[in-house]
């Protein structure tokens, strides 16, 4: 097994977290169990998960 150094889990951490709360988003969504307020804050929360794992590129 080849060993990952730290900027490389944290960068697949932060894309994880991206492709979550995007599907957190469509899936309350279709439920009908989320209001709009906290749609934007997941959202928001990925987008700024997705920037830190771009400008983390070397």
């Amino acid at each position: 097994m080849e060993k990952k150094s730290i900027h490389e889990i944290i960068s697949t951490v932060f894309k994880a977290l991206t492709l979550a709360m995007g599907g957190a988003v469509v899936v309350l969504s279709c439920l009908g169990s989320l209001e709009t307020q906290t749609a934007v804050t997941l959202l928001g929360i990925g987008l700024a998960c997705a920037g830190i794992a771009l400008l983390e590129k070397r």
